[in-house]
């Protein structure tokens, strides 16, 4: 049964693999595509985020099964949980990259975009969400730590993105509804970086059986 049961775990870990390079997949093609004005690329973007719905249905039912036939206990039970608890951000981190290819299918030929720290933005995004899946997968708690403080690198770079765009603004009030559109992008790969932040304590979690925001 126990030689079941790891097959089954490691099952669990690949399909997380696989979810997480979905999400960084989403999100860098997403910023690529609006980066370079590029209809293509953006378009692809809906189509991984409806694979990141399916994955997220398929880890849910292995992760129902796991529960319901080898009614785990302790660690066991804590891998299962905090997988569950990582895919609903997981998906979340999909439907953010599609909000992001949404705008970008409005905003083309403006060199602003290339101009502020929105490339640095989605970069730091994307490294924290393959951390935070890869701390999952390795049972590395200080990668775990790493992700959730790397979310004050993303909240810094987000105030200088909103700092661009408000001088930018002033120089020309013209551009203001372009600036919101890159603005709300912005945001969006800001809850890129909080939903990995919460991947990152749910790891904390799975290893040591504490978890910051319920104690």
């Amino acid at each position: 049964m126990r030689n079941r049961f790891d097959e089954q775990l490691e099952q669990l870990n690949i399909m997380m693999v696989k979810m997480g390079a979905m999400c960084e997949d989403a999100i860098s093609i997403a910023m690529i595509g609006l980066l370079n004005d590029d209809d293509e690329l953006i378009e692809k973007v809906f189509g991984i985020e409806d694979e990141i719905d399916q994955m997220e249905k398929d880890i849910e039912n292995i992760c129902m099964k796991l529960l319901l036939q080898q009614q785990p206990v302790a660690k066991d039970l804590r891998i299962i949980s905090s997988a569950l608890k990582m895919i609903t951000d997981m998906e979340r981190i999909g439907d953010q990259a599609e909000d992001i290819a949404e705008i970008s299918k409005y905003i083309k030929n403006n060199s602003v975009k290339n101009k502020i720290h929105l490339k640095e933005m989605a970069e730091s995004a994307s490294r924290m969400v393959t951390e935070s899946i890869d701390s999952f997968v390795k049972k590395d708690l200080n990668l775990a730590l790493k992700v959730v403080k790397d979310d004050d690198i993303l909240d810094d770079l987000f105030a200088q993105v909103k700092n661009e765009l408000i001088a930018i603004i002033s120089e020309d009030t013209s551009s203001g509804e372009f600036c919101l559109d890159l603005l709300m992008i912005a945001k969006y790969l800001e809850r890129i970086g909080d939903h990995a932040t919460n991947i990152g304590e749910w790891v904390e979690y799975m290893i040591t059986g504490v978890h910051n925001k319920y104690n």
